[in-house]
């Protein structure tokens, strides 16, 4: 089995064309017995029009809908087996049909900018079950956080705080991530407003855990900001990997780097024999 490894402002994922079940995820995104990931990509061909097909698991081994840092990395590969043109890409997701517009050093792909589609608030949507997404509030171990629910293709919770360096993301973040209103969990953003376009984020995953970087969470954060008149429709998201640029209007444009970091060769019997008890295995729908 032939896999890419690359990574988007920390945001790692593995890239490949094989298909993929829940406990081979688990065991090739293992940063112990494996080769670690917070995800990984199978890279299907397009049909319809789209140049390519994109299958997302978490390192859990669950199935996601769409990923904005992923996206990237998957377009890097996509770019090197000669898919889409020299500027453009045509994705199909689980979330829908994504353009990403493609820039290029050498004839690699060094940055891309992600069509993310639109930011919804409706609770149907997201999903969440509440009455309004809006001045929500989570409490765990005598903490109380306020914030909104947002949809992007996947849910998230962008909750604001003081400061994000200080947010007890990893000890709260598996608790919010599983708070009952959102039927199939949430992303967790712990996001403060640095200046009138500039937001800092640190991100509690889905099925993987605190990343440096979520692409879909810097849109989620910026455009509930927005909503709130916080920040302006063009917004500097600094996530712990780097620095993500969001463009808000009737969809949401994400850009940033993608950086390939190796190509490997695993034999996946020999692996998941090496692997220790599976994580939690993805169960969502």
């Amino acid at each position: 089995m032939r896999l890419a490894k690359l990574h988007a402002t920390g945001n790692d994922f593995l890239v490949t064309t094989d298909e993929v079940d829940t406990a081979l995820a688990i065991a090739l995104c293992d940063r112990h017995r494996g080769i670690g990931a917070d995800g990984i990509i199978t890279l299907g061909p397009g049909g319809d029009g789209a140049d390519c097909a994109m299958t997302l698991r978490n390192a859990d081994g669950g199935i996601a809908e769409i990923t904005g840092n992923g996206a990237r990395c998957l377009a890097w590969a996509a770019v090197r087996k000669g898919y889409g043109t020299h500027e453009q890409l045509v994705v199909d997701t689980d979330a829908g049909r994504r353009t990403i517009e493609l820039e290029r050093a050498g004839g690699e792909l060094v940055a891309a900018t992600v069509d993310m589609g639109p930011v919804t608030f409706e609770p149907d949507e997201i999903p969440f079950t509440g009455d309004s997404p809006f001045d929500l509030e989570a409490t765990y171990h005598g903490v109380t956080y306020t914030g909104d629910a947002a949809g992007i293709g996947n849910p998230h919770l962008v909750l604001f705080v003081e400061d994000p360096a200080a947010a007890r993301v990893t000890q709260h973040g598996p608790h919010l991530e599983r708070d009952e209103r959102f039927p199939h969990g949430t992303n967790v953003e712990f996001v403060a407003v640095q200046a009138p376009d500039e937001l800092v984020m640190r991100v509690w995953e889905r099925g993987v855990g605190e990343t440096l970087s979520c692409g879909t969470g810097a849109c989620a954060a910026a455009a509930v900001a927005y909503r709130r008149g916080l920040v302006g429709e063009r917004v500097a998201v600094h996530v712990t990997g780097g620095i993500l640029d969001v463009a808000l209007g009737d969809t949401v444009r994400l850009g940033g780097p993608v950086r390939h970091v190796f190509d490997v060769e695993v034999e996946p019997d020999d692996l998941s024999e090496r692997s220790g008890p599976e994580r939690r295995a993805g169960e969502r729908p």
